[in-house]
């Protein structure tokens, strides 16, 4: 499928680049963001799919993690897609900032009017990863996944979802257990209708109590504790936590006094997670 340029930088020997094209699974227009670093040049490199949080877009992550310097470094390639559809035309998409635009949740929602637009999942294990390696040298062989918050929940979910396609998966601040919170409950009733046992295939947390291929390389979770959002229930960690152990999945949950929700959490741990995948992607 036809990929347009829209802009791309220099970046540490690479290339920061961000594109835009229209999607079928989505059936609108859709953008992403693609850092390759200097090793692209000559040969494949692994690809690491980050999925970003509320309210964010495909430069969020590309902008404030970081993550470009340590991505030149291991020689892996970085992709950024839109955090949702936009400009669907749904009466509800921009009437609150966790549901609709910006609020995809990383979910092929089931129930009208979202069902039409709103098929996030199918985009990014899919069609993304096709469109990747229609346009850029990505061994696709050696993909992992990671995101942020709402783009946890997303990462965390579609490595357990889809075995196989993705090596490796790590998260910031995911929501893990997003039919037990606040903001899971809302989105998922919008997006896949009122009975709750229709959402299990879309919460980490179900999808791990279920797991019967868990990853051996383990799965990596950094929180900060001074999240206002981990205070207020949203994103439930110890429920995850405790179905890996039952699972006998390996988890290492980074607990870190002082840090919230933001950026700049992400910056000061974003190397850690790129060391992570890289142990798993690259030779």
């Amino acid at each position: 499928m036809p990929l347009e340029t829209l802009s791309e930088h220099g970046c540490f020997g690479g290339v920061q680049g961000y594109y835009r094209h229209d999607s079928e699974s989505i059936g609108l227009p859709m953008q992403l963001g693609v850092y390759l670093p200097p090793q692209a040049r000559d040969r494949a490199v692994p690809v690491l799919f980050y999925l970003a949080g509320l309210t964010c877009n495909e430069e969020t992550f590309l902008i404030k993690a970081g993550a470009q310097r340590h991505a030149a470094e291991r020689g892996i390639m970085l992709v950024a897609p839109d955090t949702s559809p936009r400009n669907t035309g749904i009466e509800d998409a921009e009437r609150d900032w966790d549901l609709g635009t910006g609020a995809g949740f990383y979910v092929d929602a089931s129930r009208a009017p979202w069902s039409r637009h709103f098929r996030m999942h199918e985009y990014v294990v899919h069609e993304l990863r096709q469109l990747i390696a229609d346009h850029f040298p990505a061994r696709l062989d050696r993909a992992g996944i990671f995101g942020h918050s709402m783009g946890g929940h997303g990462a965390l979910t579609a490595a357990l979802r889809n075995p196989g396609v993705y090596r490796s998966v790590s998260a910031f601040a995911p929501i893990a257990a997003p039919s037990q919170c606040p903001w899971g409950r809302k989105a998922f009733t919008h997006y896949l209708g009122e009975n709750p046992s229709d959402w299990h295939d879309w919460d980490a947390s179900e999808l791990m109590a279920a797991a019967d291929q868990p990853f051996p390389g383990g799965i990596l979770i950094d929180q900060g504790l001074e999240d206002k959002f981990l205070k207020a229930g949203q994103l439930l960690p110890e429920r995850f936590e405790q179905v890996c152990e039952d699972a006998r999945q390996p988890l290492n949950l980074r607990l870190h006094p002082g840090y919230d929700h933001g950026y700049y959490f992400i910056a000061s741990f974003i190397e850690d997670h790129l060391e992570f995948h890289a142990a798993q992607l690259t030779d």
